[in-house]
């Protein structure tokens, strides 16, 4: 068995401006194919620059993304909604039936403090921890998709 269409993931943040930007880019960049990948936010913030820089330097670019609002069009158009802090997993709507929720909890690299390298590299702490988190995602889709064929 094959699948017909990607697994359509959600991305929930509380300002769409880091966690769930990361998110969206590497599991677009990651799960051609397998998934596919929209983030949005309690609130929109706009993105953070730090979070562009960060993920430039995997040679993904998330530039082009855009800070959201979250709205019942892609709580619908999604198979799974994926909250990436406490915020948006405490105020997460109610979802479609045929939605699935996971959460996984990452610090805010956004509040980090100290020095610009010292920023930077909780920035990219976040995003590797995110990136982990998604290779194991697409890892199991596959592991699933062996099983089925």
């Amino acid at each position: 068995m094959t699948y017909k269409r990607p697994v359509r993931v959600l991305f929930l943040c509380t300002g769409n401006s880091c966690r769930s930007q990361i998110a969206e880019g590497l599991a677009n960049a990651l799960g051609k194919g397998k998934l596919e990948a929209r983030s949005a936010g309690i609130k929109a913030h706009g993105k953070n620059p730090r979070a562009i820089a960060t993920m430039r330097e995997l040679g993904i670019d998330i530039s082009h993304q855009e800070s959201q609002v979250f709205d019942d069009q892609m709580l619908n158009w999604a198979d799974l909604v994926i909250t990436v802090c406490s915020s948006a997993d405490q105020h997460c709507p109610v979802l479609p039936a045929h939605v699935q929720k996971k959460h996984w909890p990452f610090p805010d690299p956004a509040k980090a403090q100290g020095s610009d390298a010292q920023i930077e590299s909780v920035f990219r702490e976040v995003r590797d921890q995110i990136l982990t988190k998604i290779q194991g995602m697409i890892g199991g889709l596959a592991l699933w998709e062996n099983q089925n064929n």
